[in-house]
């Protein structure tokens, strides 16, 4: 299957998949909603219409203000036939947030999922947005005036098909243009790696406002399949799900780590069912011990990975056979190509550590009308500076050591807090571990939170005497706070700008023994 096939459009791979197999169910969401992809196409067209009389022309910015349902895909292949592009936010952005990135984007519309989503219909109802109703249930639509167009392409590596926010929550708001062909490239790059069938059943919690999220709904609807929308990670929901007819299972580390607690804890056997034959784990590294424990309890092979949304999700990921031991998110797919700057903050030459650069079809087109940190992102040859830090093994393949900005230099040794958490989210009573470097006089100091079971007792003391063992002395964390729960993105990321202001009273406390 070759994209001059399938598609110059991202709608393109709908129609197509309403043409070879429409009856088919596409999409089950969490309000128990089914639509066939010919439902899905049409639904799609009843929406451009919507947009169309809410005033959005090609080249306008539509915000989609939602949590993961049917509406989402129909809405967003609606805003592709009108040449429009698609800014997908969560509904559970807060008031200032949502502000913030209407002002940046500059949109002709705002759509919000108000039959799916009761943060969606808090914020529409506060803007005084007005209904409309379809195939795909019911939406709130305000139109804005004045907002600018940007050019119109017919070519599909410059039409910009979405843009999505990487730090538009906090800060300054910085939205990444992702073009027709980058997703394109990414659905193919993710069907063949992964080997999505039009039998392929995915659950998928990840949020559609992300890129791992989006790019899985591509893959799936380029391969046809079937996908299981859940508006909100719910772990209960997930294993009645595997229990039923899931065979793909992508994820981040978390969402496994909630399942295994979750089982345990209520006295559930591992999977049996059978049908799962592809789980992936992606946005934060893997320990070999945990690895173990997740092939064990669904039978089938972890896959790693590695994306981000500058690069249409996933641009590297594994291949394993079930019990291999490798830890790494493998080598490059699709066309994409790798190469380590040494030069790089954080790089370290001796030990083979250098900041990744990205190039090929997935790579996007720039951030939203900000040249200047445009030009920075890349390299003069037209590789993405990722900001992270990697190091090839003997076998060629990626290993990811790091942030670039997360590293932490204390009494001058080089700290990668990605080591630091798989050591303590090997510790049994840890099911995740954020670490992150804060300033003392004259040096950084390392900092570790971990989020443990609701019944679960262990001790600051214990975990340092367990990390003790396994870390270097310049490693180990001088404070480690027990938390029920870390705060966190949507995905399940932990939010680690956070950790620091929202344990401060437990930084300042003593030692808990």
């Amino acid at each position: 299957m070759t994209d001059e096939i399938v598609a110059n459009r991202v709608h393109d791979l709908l129609d197509r998949a309403a043409r070879d197999r429409g009856d088919a169910v596409a999409v089950i969401d969490s309000c128990d909603r089914q639509m066939s992809w010919a439902q899905i196409a049409a639904a799609s067209h009843e929406a451009a219409d919507i947009l169309t009389e809410a005033g959005v022309r090609p080249g306008d910015r539509v915000i989609l203000v939602f949590e993961n349902c049917a509406s989402v895909p129909v809405f967003f292949f609606a805003c592709s036939r009108l040449d429009a592009s698609a800014v997908v936010v969560n509904a559970r952005l807060s008031e200032a947030e949502l502000t913030r990135i209407t002002a940046h984007s500059d949109p002709s519309a705002l759509v919000f999922a108000t039959d799916a989503s009761e943060p969606a219909r808090t914020q529409a109802e506060r803007l005084g947005a007005r209904t409309a109703t379809g195939m795909f249930g019911t939406v709130a639509v305000v139109s804005r005036t004045g907002a600018a167009p940007e050019a119109v392409f017919d070519a599909a590596e410059e039409q910009v098909a979405v843009m999505l926010y990487t730090s538009g929550t906090t800060g300054t708001p910085k939205a990444a243009m992702l073009t027709h062909r980058n997703l394109i490239a990414a659905s193919q790059a993710t069907a063949e790696v992964r080997g999505i069938a039009a039998e392929d059943v995915c659950f998928l919690a990840l949020p559609l406002s992300h890129i791992f999220g989006l790019v899985t709904l591509m893959a799936v609807t380029r391969t046809q399949g079937r996908m299981r929308l859940e508006a909100r990670f719910q772990v209960d929901r997930l294993y009645q799900a595997l229990q039923e007819d899931v065979t793909f299972l992508p994820a981040v580390p978390q969402m496994h780590a909630h399942l295994f607690h979750y089982a345990r804890a209520n006295g559930k056997p591992r999977y049996t069912r059978g049908l799962l034959r592809f789980v992936s784990s992606g946005g934060a590294p893997l320990d070999p011990a945990w690895k173990r424990e997740a092939e064990a309890f669904y039978g089938v092979a972890l896959q790693n990975g590695y994306g981000l949304t500058e690069a249409a999700a996933g641009v590297c990921a594994t291949r394993n056979s079930f019990g291999d031991p490798d830890i790494s998110v493998g080598n490059p797919m699709g066309v994409c190509t790798f190469r380590l700057d040494m030069e790089a903050k954080g790089a370290n030459p001796a030990e083979g550590i250098g900041e990744i650069l990205v190039g090929g079809p997935q790579v996007m087109k720039g951030y939203f009308r900000d040249p200047e940190q445009t030009a920075q992102a890349f390299t003069q040859d037209g590789y993405f500076r990722t900001g992270d830090l990697g190091r090839y093994d003997a076998a060629g393949k990626m290993h990811i050591v790091g942030r670039s900005k997360e590293l932490i230099i204390r009494s001058g040794f080089n700290v990668y807090p990605v080591e630091v958490e798989a050591t303590l989210t090997d510790h049994p009573a840890v099911i995740v571990a954020g670490v992150v470097g804060r300033a003392v006089a004259g040096n950084e100091e390392v900092l570790a939170f971990v989020k443990v079971g609701a019944e679960t007792e262990v001790s600051e003391a214990e975990l340092k005497a367990f990390a003790a063992e396994r870390l270097s002395p310049y490693k180990r964390p001088s404070r480690i706070i027990i938390a029920r729960d870390l705060p966190a993105a949507p995905t399940g990321k932990i939010l680690k700008a956070k950790l620091i202001e929202t344990f401060a009273a437990q930084l300042e406390g003593p030692e808990l023994v």
